[in-house]
């Protein structure tokens, strides 16, 4: 390669050409010209702004604005997060496309990244866990604390999560220290993945990829939830549970199959009265 040559790379590809970022800069525009009331709105959130990653962080800072930590420091700690870790751009996207994909309410990108507090409070989670890797704790858990009461959503900055998440609704969402969640979940409000006992070990669920969690269910302990499992709502789930199955009550039993073979993406939360 000659000295004058270009060189590539996967993060330049993305900057200069990203179908997602380009989409929402339309949606906003076309906000702009339908509701001039809200055109500083969307100007200030996403026309002023370089990137997706940057209209996430500028929204985040925004909601989570406080005198006691203004949105100006929590601005420059997520711009941090995300210049060392460029991978969390490629997971915002999947989160995005994921609420698109599967709440009919959703018509457009931009509503998420604008309205969706399920949307902000996954991406405070997902940056608090980068800021808590990197030894950054009380910061985390200032976000932690700022999303919960802000959002209604409580999520520990170490637990592990997937991408391609969706948090429904999302009050009352309760995500415990060493739970892991896997890619393509589902998540609607009122969930708890909680622990039991006061034992300070891996006490926290392990959520496969492609689940479906109804609204209200709680999972507990360090068991292990399988691959492509649905849980009804209410459920209480204190037992591992196989892939592709569906469980339910209180405490919840196999109750029968997933019924398809993305449960997190269909959404389909009816169980069949002869079951």
């Amino acid at each position: 390669m000659t000295s004058g040559a270009k060189q590539h790379t996967p993060s330049a590809d993305i900057k200069a050409c990203d179908p997602v970022w380009m989409r929402v800069q339309a949606e906003a525009e076309e906000v702009a010209k339908k509701e001039p009331a809200l055109a500083g709105f969307v100007t200030k959130f996403v026309l002023s702004q370089d990137n997706l990653e940057s209209a996430v962080v500028r929204r985040i800072a925004s909601r989570l604005d406080h005198a006691d930590v203004p949105r100006e420091e929590i601005s420059a700690a997520l711009h941090d997060v995300i210049g060392k870790n460029p991978e969390i751009a490629g997971a915002i996207r999947v989160d995005l496309g994921a609420v698109f994909d599967r709440d009919p309410a959703c018509e457009r990108l931009i509503e998420p990244l604008l309205y969706f507090k399920g949307f902000h409070a996954l991406q405070t989670a997902r940056l608090a866990a980068e800021l808590w890797r990197d030894g950054r704790r009380d910061f985390a858990y200032y976000l932690q604390s700022a999303s919960s009461s802000v959002f209604g959503v409580d999520i520990h900055p170490a637990a592990r999560i997937g991408k391609g998440i969706m948090l429904d609704h999302a009050t009352a969402i309760v995500v415990g220290e060493t739970a892991v969640i896997g890619d393509d979940v589902s998540i609607l409000h009122g969930v708890t993945l909680g622990g039991t006992g006061k034992q300070d070990e891996d006490r926290h669920p392990k959520v496969g990829n492609g689940v479906l969690i109804g609204a209200g269910a709680k999972i507990l302990g360090n068991i292990k939830i399988g691959d492509c499992v649905r849980i009804a709502s209410g459920s209480v789930v204190l037992k591992d549970v196989p892939d592709n199955k569906t469980v339910a009550g209180v405490p919840a039993r196999i109750v029968g199959e997933a019924g398809c073979p993305e449960p997190a993406r269909a959404m389909d939360q009816m169980i069949e009265s002869d079951l």
